[in-house]
């Protein structure tokens, strides 16, 4: 007898339905599966057999075959058990034959027919919806997370017996499911932090920096001696952010599920991510991949923050990752299984001292010697430096700086209400085109939407001569001048704005351009 019972898989960051085939016939008693199978799905048989044999399910001495379609994409992970066993006992008549109509399954099963977690469930259920499916059965572990996709009925189940009295009872599947809500209303809630910018006291000029950062979503990167506070500023760069939309929140959450970082507790991201690996990370840690590809650090960071604390401590070689995803705001893994493109739209912010003993240039206090101090600003490329649109300097406090805070301090709130306008205009301006920051814009769109008046040509002109700027540099250049006119709500840029925006490029040149 034959019989089809639809489940899903991921392949990168994209879901796809699979519909498991499975015929039963009068022959030599075996149990084949086919269908571009990796080990994991080749060893899914035992398991199934076992589990079945467990849960009161003895299989007949029949010829069992498998088919997972499409035959032509790789399948990968533990989760096809499940709809194997559902369509082996719906094949031999166990259960009805109408049972898995408009129904996906998913999950992984143990020998005592345990029904286990598995990762990508809320890319599937999303795909499974746009199909237009009515419910999905998965494990009990993901049903929290399953259920943050709205209109779509989700059921979560433990073991092979409570399933079976399910589907053999179809007409009660409705009252057991919980519909998807959705995250809309989660995200409306105000995002509460630890941290918060009133916190800092001196540093007003960084401060400034991380604004115009936060504002068009520009890299960036603190150098200055240890303690200066680079890595309270960081660490507070998403208390300014705005809040996650939820498409955003559904495009980090998928790479969440991905990656299998999803739980009841968590079963969606509401705040922007904000990643800080240490400096022993390994490439494909940083990157991704791995022989069942899964979303690295940068992708894990997208929408939000990546921050590489004493960025000069990471190898050369692991920094120099950095450049394709910086620029194309994605990362591409080549595997023999196939090619993954993995999205990595997010703002990199990196700290640094300026020598090994953190007090270069005061060479009163710097002990390292001249190679020393190279050797180590070396470690960040030329191409990495270009690509960082804000270089700005965090000197060592005072002591009065550091005890006294002179006037009312800022808080996050109050700087976020002046991001969110500013890129609410990044919006309106952009509308209709795929640039959402300033920080997007490509050489051809600086030209119309970075015009400059006769005035400030000859003024960048000037600077481009004395800096010795590369064309990435200029443009980045323009870029935050941009930004900088968007935060005081002008229209065209002003010598004003570009002198700034020339300001966050004068760390670079005397540290790195000699």
């Amino acid at each position: 007898m034959f019989s089809t019972v639809t489940t899903g898989m991921v392949c990168g960051i994209h879901s796809f339905l699979v519909q498991v085939e499975v015929d039963t016939a009068q022959g030599l008693p075996s149990f084949q599966m086919v269908g571009y199978l990796g080990s994991e799905v080749k060893e899914a048989k035992e398991r199934v057999s076992v589990a079945l044999k467990n849960a009161g399910v003895k299989l007949p001495p029949l010829h069992i075959t498998v088919n997972l379609s499409p035959a032509d994409m790789r399948k990968e992970g533990t989760a096809f058990d499940l709809p194997i066993a559902v369509g082996i006992l719906k094949s031999l008549g166990i259960i009805p034959a109408d049972c898995t109509e408009n129904l996906l399954l998913i999950g992984e099963m143990g020998l005592s027919g345990e029904i286990k977690k598995v990762r990508g469930i809320l890319p599937i259920v999303r795909k499974a919806k746009e199909e237009g499916l009515k419910c999905c059965i998965v494990p009990k572990e993901n049903e929290e997370e399953a259920a943050v996709i709205s209109d779509i009925l989700v059921v979560g189940s433990s073991h092979i017996t409570e399933l079976l009295e399910v589907l053999r009872h179809k007409e009660n599947l409705q009252l057991k499911a919980a519909k998807g809500c959705g995250i809309l209303s989660a995200l409306a809630k105000e995002n509460d932090f630890e941290e918060d910018f009133s916190d800092i006291n001196g540093q007003e000029a960084v401060k400034r920096a991380v604004e115009v950062a936060a504002a068009g979503f520009h890299h960036l990167l603190f150098i200055g001696p240890p303690g200066a506070g680079k890595t309270m500023l960081a660490k507070r760069i998403p208390t300014i952010l705005p809040p996650l939309t939820e498409e955003e929140s559904m495009e980090v959450s998928t790479i969440y599920s991905v990656a299998g970082m999803l739980d009841g507790k968590m079963p969606y991201i509401a705040k922007r991510p904000f990643l800080n690996p240490h400096h022993t990370i390994s490439m494909q840690a940083l990157a991704g991949g791995g022989r069942i590809p899964k979303p690295g650090v940068i992708s894990l960071a997208h929408r939000g923050v990546l921050f590489l604390d004493e960025l000069p401590e990471f190898p050369r070689a692991i920094i120099d990752i950095l450049r394709q995803p910086l620029e194309e705001k994605q990362i591409h893994i080549a595997r023999n299984s196939g090619s993954f493109v993995y999205p990595a739209d997010c703002m990199f912010v990196g700290a640094m001292n300026p020598c090994p003993c953190g007090n270069y240039p005061d060479l009163s206090k710097c002990s390292c010697t001249s190679f020393a101090v190279q050797r180590y600003l070396s470690h960040i490329s030329g191409p990495i430096l270009d690509r960082i649109d804000i270089c700005v300097e965090t000197p060592k406090l005072t002591y009065n700086e550091l005890i006294h805070s002179t006037g009312k301090k800022e808080t996050s709130a109050d700087i976020r209400a002046r991001v969110m306008a500013a890129r609410e205009l990044q919006k309106q301006r952009y509308r209709g085109t795929k640039i959402r920051f300033n920080s997007d814009l490509t050489a051809g769109e600086i030209r119309r939407y970075c015009e400059l008046g006769t005035k400030e040509q000859k003024w960048m002109e000037r600077i481009f001569e004395a800096m010795k700027l590369s064309a990435r540099a200029y443009h980045r250049i323009l870029k935050v001048a941009r930004t900088i006119a968007d935060l005081e709500g002008k229209e065209k840029i002003s010598e004003m704005h570009l002198t700034e925006a020339v300001c966050y490029r004068s760390a670079d040149n005397k540290y790195f351009r000699k």
